[in-house]
């Protein structure tokens, strides 16, 4: 698989594209208290939506999103 790019996530993305893109994400927004997962808004819901809805401000949403996608790169350049 040479060439394939690490997901990037993005904070418009819907979440449901997400649950459905990249499962590894998923995780790693549950560990930041966004289980957006089993809420039927999902489809619907950007991250930016669901990081306010949970009472996130742009730069803590923003540092979430920084370090999730460090670790997306990480996980996919040891595979």
């Amino acid at each position: 698989m040479a060439g394939k790019k690490p997901y990037v996530l993005k904070k418009d993305a819907l979440i449901s594209e997400i649950v459905r893109d990249c499962p590894k994400a998923v995780e790693l927004l549950a560990e930041y208290g966004l289980l957006c997962v089993s809420c039927f808004l999902n489809q619907y819901d950007t991250l930016e939506t669901g990081t306010k809805l949970h009472h996130m401000g742009k730069e803590e949403m923003d540092k979430m999103i920084d370090e999730i996608n460090q670790e997306l790169k990480k996980k996919e350049n040891l595979n």
